[in-house]
């Protein structure tokens, strides 16, 4: 791999640096790239933390999905894993 300034990165530098990645974290740099090439990705992901004071229905919802899953109404994490290909 090429050192110097790091401005001058090409995607053959990229690529190499793949190319060296433990198996085990190939997932991982994957969701990284993925998210840096999707503009509304990205945007979600940077975002600011939403400082909004909660709105009575809001706090309403929220605890009837509690008293959902409480119940064992919800759906299990292994099937939305499932379903978002994870």
């Amino acid at each position: 791999m090429r050192k110097g300034n790091p401005m001058t990165v090409t995607k053959r530098d990229l690529h190499q640096l793949v190319e060296r990645l433990p198996d085990a974290d190939v997932q991982t740099v994957y969701r990284m790239l993925l998210a840096l090439s999707d503009p509304v990705l990205l945007s979600l992901l940077t975002a600011p933390f939403d400082d909004e004071p909660e709105a009575e229905d809001e706090r309403a919802a929220v605890e009837e999905a509690r008293q959902e899953i409480a119940r064992g109404e919800g759906i299990p994490l292994e099937d939305i894993k499932r379903e978002l290909g994870l």
